[in-house]
């Protein structure tokens, strides 16, 4: 009988971006067996193979089909304007393209720079914002340390990617206006075999079954049972909490799944009904 050939899984060949990436992988229960200087490496355990890229060239490998998906941040996607669909967002490697311009210099929105200088390294994304608020600047394309250039006279005003701002705040710039937001995600070929597409379907199951388990935590406590009502009405659980007796009379262990964020808006309100022992447990998979 034929084989399926492997999904061909384009990641950043270096990194933070390939970290995570294979990070997910792992957390996906795949097993990359590369070496090192790999360029592609088989999984041990799942019909796919990693290919490791310069960044900037994977939409092209996706668009071209040399690659079936590509895991990759959204603004290079955007940026390289190729053909991919993009099936799962990751929630990783947030950051945002910028506008940003000197400390202190008068900024009053977009329209500030018509017949200004920008310089950037996306200027397809730059051009796209500008053709849409209908501004007229003169766009200067480098590659690496855009904060510089307002120093040294090339530009007004920059284009970057802002992760924390620290980098422009260094440089005595100031952010001014959002172009769009970026996270890591999962694109796909237009070229993508059926056998392929079948094979990446379940992928990105394992892949939303990780990311919900991220922000989720397993919740125990012990409660009296005269509180247990009330407790169980401030969870926000799946369906609803899990109750089981406790082998002290007149107590309960009442389990749930909960959003960590939510947890630190309702633990006074629970200890306050009588709750004790109250657990926070990881939670590796969540299958919904």
């Amino acid at each position: 009988m034929p084989t399926t050939p492997p999904l061909r899984i384009a990641v950043q060949k270096s990194g933070r971006l390939l970290d995570e990436s294979i990070e997910l992988l792992k957390e996906c229960g795949i097993k990359i067996d590369n070496g090192r200087d790999q360029l592609k490496a088989p999984a041990r355990n799942f019909n796919a193979e990693v290919l490791y890229l310069r960044n900037s060239d994977i939409p092209q490998y996706i668009q071209d089909g040399v690659a079936d998906i590509g895991i990759i941040g959204e603004n290079t996607l955007i940026e390289k304007e190729k053909d991919a669909e993009v099936v799962q967002k990751l929630g990783f490697s947030k950051c945002r393209l910028s506008l940003a311009t000197p400390r202190g210099s008068q900024y009053s929105g977009p329209e500030s720079l018509n017949g200004r200088r920008i310089a950037t390294s996306y200027p397809n994304s730059l051009r796209a914002f500008l053709k849409k608020h209908d501004i007229d600047a003169e766009i200067h394309e480098i590659s690496g340390s855009v904060e510089i250039a307002p120093n040294i006279g090339l530009a007004d005003a920059i284009c970057d990617l802002v992760s924390t701002g620290s980098t422009l705040f260094k440089n005595g710039l100031e952010e001014q206006d959002i172009i769009l937001k970026s996270e890591a995600v999962i694109a796909a070929s237009p070229r993508i075999d059926d056998a392929r597409r079948a094979i990446l379907d379940q992928l990105v199951f394992r892949v939303k079954s990780v990311l919900a388990a991220r922000n989720q935590k397993y919740l125990l406590m012990n409660v009296p049972n005269g509180s247990i009502r009330q407790v169980t009405e401030m969870l926000p659980g799946m369906r609803s909490p899990t109750v089981l007796p406790l082998a002290e009379e007149g107590w309960s262990s009442v389990h749930t799944v909960i959003a960590e964020d939510k947890f630190w808006d309702i633990i006074d309100r629970l200890r306050a009904a009588g709750a004790e022992g109250i657990l926070i447990v990881p939670i590796a998979k969540m299958i919904l």
